[in-house]
């Protein structure tokens, strides 16, 4: 069983940044690839940025890159999304993933570790 645990969502003005971290408990997390995706309301989940076991290798989807950064301390158990630059369109629930969802940078439909997801909105 895996528990994944999001914080430090909030209110913030458009331009300005929040970082949000997922702790991990459970299983060997230095071993996962862990991802994080968001779900606007109304919208469907999606893909936001991914990590490496290692740490090695980041992903990121299009409407993200260079404003927001992906990092991992597998010594803490947790990964963490640095968003800067932030926009009203990044307004969503961002959910961490520890599962296959991260692996292939899509929302795997099937069984997955999720979080429940920490609530972040921007205002301009």
């Amino acid at each position: 069983q895996v528990q994944l645990v999001e914080s430090g969502g909030g209110l913030v003005q458009a331009g300005g940044s929040l970082r949000l971290s997922c702790a991990a408990s459970g299983r060997t997390f230095s071993s996962s690839a862990m991802g994080w995706f968001r779900q606007a309301p109304g919208k469907e989940r999606e893909f936001v940025a991914t990590i490496s076991w290692s740490g090695s290798s980041t992903y990121y989807a299009d409407s993200v890159k260079g404003r927001f950064s992906i990092s991992r301390d597998n010594t803490k158990n947790t990964v963490y999304l640095q968003m800067d630059s932030l926009k009203p369109e990044d307004t969503a629930v961002y959910y961490c993933n520890a599962g296959r969802s991260a692996l292939t940078q899509r929302v795997y439909s099937g069984t997955d570790y999720w979080g429940n997801g920490t609530l972040v909105t921007v205002f301009s």
